[in-house]
Parts: structure tokens; C-alpha cells; sequence
């Protein structure tokens, strides 16, 4: 199992919107071959600061499959916008 860690800066004031668009893109990945779960964190210091952690059963599930699919535009587009800088995206094992 392979966790994927990433950390969320979301541009101010607009945190409330990117929950509500985050309960519709958990549909796509959790739809996604080799997803196992995940788990979105607010964090209580920064108010436009979250944590994603996804578990995935091989990187190859996330890297190729997850990313190079479809609904991944789908997820992209739903959230993407939202975050500043863009968040580094790293696996742990």
C-alpha cells in the first residue's frame, strides 16, 4: 500500500467552497482502481490549510491510472483552481 501525501494551501476566503467542491471530486477518486481511502484534514492553525491522504494500492494506481484517466480531468477541474502554490504530492510506503 502506497500513502500519497499532499498539502492543501487553499486561497483565502475560499475555503468553504472547496469543501463543498471536495465532497463531489471524493466521488471520482474513490471510484478510481487501486483507491483504498482517504481522509481530508482542515488544519486548526491555518484556516485555509488542508491535508489529503489518500491510500492507493500501488503508486502505478495514482501516477498512471488515476492521473492519466478521464475523471481525473473531471477532478481537476473541480478543485484545482483553489489551491496557492500548487501543492507538492508525495508517496510514502
Amino acid at each position: 500500500m502506497i500513502l500519497e501525501v499532499a498539502i492543501l494551501n487553499i486561497k483565502p476566503g475560499l475555503s468553504g467552497d472547496f469543501e463543498l467542491a471536495f465532497e463531489k471530486a471524493k466521488k471520482i477518486i474513490s471510484s478510481m482502481k487501486g483507491y483504498i481511502s482517504h481522509e481530508l484534514k482542515k488544519c486548526m492553525e491555518k484556516s485555509d490549510k488542508y491535508v489529503l491522504l489518500v491510500n492507493w494500492e500501488t503508486i502505478e494506481h495514482h501516477e498512471i491510472g488515476f492521473r492519466k484517466s478521464s475523471e481525473y480531468q473531471e477532478w481537476k477541474s473541480l478543485l484545482h483552481h483553489f489551491y496557492e502554490p500548487f501543492p507538492i504530492v508525495e508517496h510514502y510506503s
